[in-house]
């Protein structure tokens, strides 16, 4: 080893091979995983994104999970193995396996099953990402991956997500807050089984629960079980039902709300917000979140009863009622999509509707997006309390289409004269003024049109068609009665309404 780096650094001295060459042959016997290894440990300590101290701890998951994983695949054992072909064969290897949804002959589903587009793509990008390091590391001269194309997401999008109706929201936030106190108060239902014992305990269950009678087994649950278990209970129901509350009135995700503190909630300005830290937003940037005026009353309510059990266990300064500010909003469950499943089903919302569109917790932010825009917000307002970078990622991805009111949006829309009726008769017959649809297909007679933009004079030189010095001909040709009244092709076009 100190022959060949001393042959090497004679090279460069020679000029036989540039220093760029030399640190590559240093790394070309190296063992791809020990380059995966030194890549994964630039990114923990690599600032994130905006205020983020750190690159995300889920980020640095995926990113090792997708590097050894195409590295297998692909067989890349040192770096002189790395290459884009085997990486684009790999990819058809994957478009090659059956779909998802596919089974036997004896109904077992296929495996393996092709994994979606936008889970190929993550993997891809991370590889583009690693060569790129390899590169700036000084560990190759050139990123073997610089020109993967990635796989079209729009249509082989596996989890599509609904926005629930503001009926399913009441009955869920309901369910929410009683169902903790219901489960205790659930009845038995017999099971016939006859090869059972007459007192097995396999000969009865318990009833589930249904929107009808959660009210009443709260009751019940309340009476069988200590005075302090049924507060606990009550409390545990009441944070559920608000920490549903504040995902679908602010659009929070859930790791955002989770790392949500007492300090982070201003309820004592004219218009009560939540402030969200750059460091646990998702993109990295300080947000400021307006509260709805019911919410921010309930989530006062609750920051004083967390401030009072605070100052009761004699935490902080004895009789001042302020609770520390990293003392978290609420404790969101890592299990909280299991809960909500359970309370849809108690709730009676369906988990996936007819198009095979589900509800899970981050539907609650697809739910805040879809009623922005069915409540007529401004597109660019919506995108804005989204928090999204494109407005189509707002419209397209995060609105439900099913619960926009087209056909109302197509009945406020102009009479249009189809049926033969003039402007007189329109306005005899009470319908709206014809004058809304005559700008767009009357000419204008008094000058040529103009839309307000810069005029283009580059052409002006020339006798062109559409030129400007033809268009001042045909001008002043409409103008004068020496021309015979006759008129262009390009002027007749005017007449023509535009339907």
């Amino acid at each position: 080893m100190p022959h060949d780096l001393e042959r090497r650094a004679e090279k460069v001295r020679a000029g036989v091979v540039t220093q760029a060459e030399a640190n590559v042959a240093e790394h070309a016997d190296t063992p791809v995983a020990e380059h995966v290894a030194a890549y994964l440990e630039h990114l923990a300590h690599k600032r994130g994104k905006g205020a983020r101290r750190t690159v995300n701890a889920e980020h640095l998951a995926n990113v090792r999970r997708s590097l050894r994983l195409v590295v297998a695949e692909c067989g890349f054992r040192r770096l002189r193995d790395l290459n884009r072909d085997a990486v684009e064969r790999w990819v058809h290897r994957l478009l090659e396996l059956p779909d998802p949804g596919v089974v036997d002959a004896a109904g077992t589903p296929a495996a393996p099953a092709r994994p979606a587009a936008r889970t190929v793509n993550v993997r891809l990008v991370s590889l583009t990402s690693w060569g790129n390091w390899l590169v700036e590391s000084g560990r190759l001269v050139a990123n073997p991956f610089a020109r993967l194309r990635k796989l079209d997401e729009r249509d082989d999008v596996r989890r599509q997500r609904r926005a629930l109706t503001t009926d399913e929201l009441r009955r869920l936030l309901t369910v929410a807050r009683l169902r903790p106190l219901a489960e205790y108060g659930r009845g038995t239902v017999r099971v016939v089984d006859d090869a059972r014992p007459a007192k097995s305990r396999a000969t009865w269950q318990r009833a589930k629960l249904t929107f009808d009678d959660i009210v009443a087994a709260a009751e019940r649950g309340r009476a069988r079980v200590r005075p302090d278990v049924a507060d606990r209970l009550e409390h545990a129901g009441r944070e559920r039902a608000l920490v549903y509350a504040v995902l679908v009135t602010t659009g929070l995700r859930k790791g955002e709300l989770a790392a949500l503190t007492v300090a982070d909630v201003l309820l004592d300005r004219e218009h009560p917000a939540v402030v969200l830290p750059g460091a646990d937003a998702k993109n990295g940037v300080r947000a400021t979140l307006p509260l709805r005026a019911d919410v921010a009353g309930e989530l006062r309510a609750w920051i004083a009863e967390k401030t009072e059990a605070v100052c009761g266990r004699r935490i902080g300064v004895a009789g001042v009622m302020v609770p520390p500010a990293d003392l978290p909003l609420f404790y969101v469950p890592s299990g909280l999509v299991r809960i909500l499943d359970r309370d849809l089903v108690a709730a009676g919302i369906p988990k996936r509707d007819d198009r095979g569109h589900t509800v899970d917790v981050h539907a609650m932010r697809h739910t805040f997006g879809t009623h922005l825009v069915a409540a007529g917000v401004a597109p660019r307002t919506a995108q804005a309390a989204m928090r999204h970078s494109s407005l189509d990622l707002t419209m397209r991805v995060y609105t439900d289409p099913r619960l926009l009111d087209v056909a109302g949006a197509l009945a406020a829309l102009p009479a249009l004269p189809t049926n033969g009726s003039t402007p007189e008769t329109g306005r005899a017959t009470g319908t709206d003024d014809a004058r809304a649809v005559a700008p767009s297909v009357a000419p204008n007679r008094g000058r040529s049109r103009q839309n307000g933009s810069v005029r283009d004079r580059s052409d002006e030189s020339t006798g062109e068609p559409g030129s400007a010095r033809t268009r001042s001909k045909t001008h002043d040709s409409r103008r004068n009665p020496s021309s015979g009244g006759r008129t262009r092709t390009g002027d007749t076009r005017l007449m023509k309404p535009v339907l």
